[in-house]
């Protein structure tokens, strides 16, 4: 494994992460306490470190089946979450920012953690400037920072144009940057990342391999019907256009005994810019197998 310092936090994260989104439940399946604790003790094993998951990925259902898993483990691992929505249902949740809200959210992710303490506090999908950026909220936060609650505050970009997060990051003693990258979405590269290679922000990338269609398993013609997978939500058409385009990288650019999921996460981290890549994991082997990725970053130039 290889690690990098997670920008102005001076963090040393594994270039490979493990995002949590699917432990909620909404990717097509119900993860149980014992493969969670399956999946985390895999990518421990492998040299990971970093885990990203979020508030309302299952009404902190993530969080408790995580906590569960490394407990007796904590100082091992950084652990990065978020604040800013409330689950209702699958792909059902509304936004709550207020101070006072936003100070329960905290609360109740500690105690599913099973932590005293979260090492990156994220604003979750940063798309209302209204209530994101208020100073009764970051005034909050910072006091949180200061009780030891918080060991770093972070911004989880929803829209990649979404430059002025970046711009305003130095307001609110923001120190890390979360933003959707891969190969089939190249748009942070122009504006967000030179901003946060300017002010040594750590960044984040999300789904690193486009919602899997750049795992290599999929190809043209594949579809999504599953009710709670949440590539189902998509336009068939966009899928079936990506799919194609992946088609043409996995054999214009993707070197001969690659695989492509492992050069996909390359690709992302070949980027200055970029800190780690939080892939989804489903198995302690596709943990085991998105780790052997961190040998391959010179590949993904």
């Amino acid at each position: 494994m290889k690690y990098r310092r997670l920008g102005k936090t001076g963090l040393q994260v594994s270039v490979i992460g493990v995002g949590a989104w699917q432990f909620g439940g909404e990717w097509g399946i119900d993860f149980t306490p014992a493969e969670v604790e399956a999946i985390l003790r895999a990518a421990g094993d492998a040299g990971i470190n970093l885990i990203d998951t979020a508030e309302c990925y299952g009404d902190h259902l993530s969080e408790r089946l995580i906590g569960a898993a490394i407990k007796g483990q904590r100082d091992r691992w950084v652990i990065a979450t978020k604040f800013g929505h409330k689950f209702h249902d699958k792909f059902e949740r509304t936004d709550h920012w207020s101070p006072e809200e936003v100070r329960q959210q905290l609360e109740d992710s500690l105690r599913a953690l099973e932590t005293d303490y979260i090492d990156v506090y994220q604003a979750h999908g940063d798309r209302d400037a209204h209530a994101t950026y208020n100073d009764r909220l970051w005034t909050m936060l910072e006091a949180q920072v200061q009780a030891g609650k918080i060991r770093h505050l972070g911004i989880s970009i929803s829209d990649n144009r979404n430059a002025a997060s970046v711009a305003n990051a130095p307001l609110f003693n923001v120190q890390t940057i979360q933003v959707v990258y891969n190969r089939l979405d190249r748009n942070p590269e122009t504006v967000i990342f030179p901003a946060c290679r300017a002010q040594d922000l750590g960044v984040l990338a999300r789904v690193p391999l486009a919602s899997g269609l750049l795992s290599g398993k999929y190809r043209p013609g594949a579809t999504f019907t599953e009710t709670d997978d949440v590539r189902s939500r998509r336009s068939p058409e966009e899928i079936q256009q990506q799919l194609a385009e992946v088609e043409r990288i996995k054999a214009e650019e993707v070197p001969a005994g690659v695989e492509m999921a492992q050069w996909a996460l390359a690709w992302c981290l070949r980027h200055p810019a970029v800190t780690a890549v939080i892939p989804g994991v489903k198995s302690a082997q596709q943990a085991q197998i998105n780790a052997q990725a961190a040998d391959l970053i010179e590949l993904g130039s």
